[in-house]
């Protein structure tokens, strides 16, 4: 999960910097835009999630 996670983060971006480039009407790359910062947001999740020590071994 931890690659897939550093995977979306760069996903985002370019989700983000695409609807910028393509997109003229402003309620539509506003949409892509927030779908493209939900990827990125979505992919530190799993990165951070990926990392945490899990609860067997902290005791």
């Amino acid at each position: 999960m931890k690659a897939v996670g550093f995977l979306m983060l760069p996903a985002g971006w370019f989700l983000v910097l695409a609807a910028i480039v393509l997109f003229a009407v402003p309620p539509l790359r506003a949409a892509f835009v927030l779908a493209g910062v939900a990827v990125e947001t979505l992919g530190l999740v799993l990165v951070f999630r990926a990392h945490l020590i899990p609860r067997e071994e902290k005791r």
